[in-house]
């Protein structure tokens, strides 16, 4: 294959350059890992709204949310209101091959769809949790974190399908029936809420980082016009490993670093294990969100708290 390879009408450039210093992949390596789970990921990017982190030669890693002026016409696009930026931004919809190689050409390393459909803005797909360990290696607490999260589901009669990060953490993914955005962010701060409760000494709900000591963080924010990376992407880490579905039953057999870019494709097989392990769509029990409306919303919580913080801090200077 030479540098100038034409896939799907999408012409690749520049193969044999490494991804990104560390990568141990080159661009040749990440094109070829996308395209051989393309089946799958396009399964769990379609219709989303999508944000890719992209890495340039030479330059620092980007988030890119509105495709450039270049992107070709077949991309398909969706507008979407941007709150924090305050601002109409075209979205891309990856849900063909052919863009899928496009964002590849375009050294587009990890893919962050919205848990939202562009055809229904108003209604979140999945209730998210994102399990982030301590500083340091700590896969290990977040599997057992990840134990108390499985168990307060069960206990409010839902289940979920888990994957790694790619990083260090686990995600946690529930199928849910439409139910206003409101109430799916309350259902998942009560969740984590929980989940804390079973084991204090090893989760915590602390937004505030340097409030954690050393615990595992359930993140409850994954919520609303939120991105989370998809199931199988890649991630712009050592190693460059992807993020992978597991059954719960494997979750202290593996270490994230096991999934990377090289060594996927293999162990997928031709299934396709996150499709295959999600639930069906299910009701979010009233007393759980009854029980979320009671809890401060994380990020509102932390502002307020790091002023009162900084107040603090000038009165005693």
């Amino acid at each position: 294959m030479s540098s100038g390879e034409e896939r799907d009408g999408v012409a690749l450039t520049n193969l044999d350059q490494p991804i990104f210093e560390g990568a141990g992949a080159t661009k040749r390596d990440l094109v070829d890992y996308l395209d051989a789970v393309r089946d799958r990921i396009i399964q769990a990017l379609r219709d989303r709204p999508l944000s890719v982190v992209r890495i340039m030669r030479g330059q620092d890693a980007f988030m890119q949310k509105n495709v450039p002026k270049y992107t070709p016409e077949w991309v398909r696009t969706v507008h979407m209101w941007a709150e924090t930026s305050k601002r109409d931004v075209a979205y891309a919809l990856c849900n063909d091959r052919r863009t899928l190689l496009w964002f590849a050409n375009q050294r587009a390393v990890e893919y962050h769809p919205t848990l939202v459909r562009a055809d229904d803005w108003a209604h979140t797909t999945h209730l998210v949790l994102d399990l982030d360990p301590p500083e340091g290696d700590g896969f290990g607490l977040v599997v057992r974190a990840a134990g108390l999260v499985r168990e307060t589901l069960s206990a409010a009669g839902l289940t979920g399908a888990v994957k790694t990060s790619g990083a260090k953490g686990l995600h946690i993914f529930v199928p849910i029936a439409p139910t206003p955005m409101e109430d799916v962010a309350a259902a998942t701060r009560a969740i984590a809420a929980r989940a804390e409760r079973l084991d204090p000494q090893l989760a915590t709900t602390a937004f505030i980082r340097e409030d954690r000591h050393g615990k595992v963080f359930l993140d409850p924010t994954r919520v609303g016009g939120a991105t989370v990376v998809s199931a199988y992407s890649p991630r712009l880490r050592p190693g460059c490993p992807v993020s992978f579905p597991l059954d719960w039953a494997d979750l202290d057999r593996v270490a994230p670093r096991d999934f990377t870019v090289h060594t996927a494709p293999g162990l997928l097989g031709a299934d396709d294990p996150w499709e295959a392990r999600m639930p069906a769509p299910q009701e979010i029990p009233a007393d759980l969100i009854a029980e979320g409306h009671t809890i401060p919303v994380p990020r509102v919580q932390a502002m307020h708290e790091g002023k009162r913080r900084a107040r603090a801090k000038r009165a005693e200077q």
